[in-house]
């Protein structure tokens, strides 16, 4: 497909590519298939795929633990200089983690009607009451975004799973 050069969401495309190969991965691992890379000074610093079966962790989805890895990278939990691209709509625990991590950007593939918290349910990353505020960009590859969990999901019911 060709995208035009004034589409706004191409230039993250890059990124998105990366973080949908950490999607795949947690596909293939039998996870959820969301994936998250956060990038700074045009460098992939963080890298991961939802954990939460393997590590029986409700919190392991991939934006924390990315999140985690980042501020490993940098030496600090701020990362003020930094962009986070995810497969799916930030949840309310990972929009949270985003505004303490003080993330200014954030770029996502495709909303979550039932957990997102930056457009679709809550607004957590542009909460006026909260001390940090991110820009938020959504739609970046959605259609693949939403085709890896679609096929995820469809998979596990015809196991009879989820």
């Amino acid at each position: 497909m060709f995208e035009h050069p004034s589409d706004p969401l191409q230039p993250h495309a890059r990124w998105m590519h990366e973080a949908m190969e950490m999607a795949r991965q947690a596909f293939d691992e039998g996870e959820v298939p969301i994936g998250a890379v956060i990038v700074h000074q045009d460098r992939i610093i963080a890298a991961a795929g939802n954990q939460r079966e393997q590590l029986k962790d409700p919190t392991a989805h991939a934006e924390m633990i990315a999140i985690t890895q980042a501020a490993e990278a940098m030496g600090s939990w701020r990362l003020l200089d930094c962009a986070l691209y995810c497969t799916l709509e930030p949840c309310p625990m990972c929009a949270g983690a985003i505004v303490q991590a003080r993330i200014p950007t954030v770029v996502y593939g495709t909303t979550d009607p039932k957990a997102g918290a930056c457009h679709t349910l809550f607004q957590i990353t542009n909460d006026p009451r909260l001390n940090h505020r991110a820009t938020v960009l959504g739609g970046v590859m959605q259609d693949d975004c939403r085709e890896i969990l679609q096929e995820f999901f469809a998979q596990q019911r015809a196991l009879g799973k989820k």
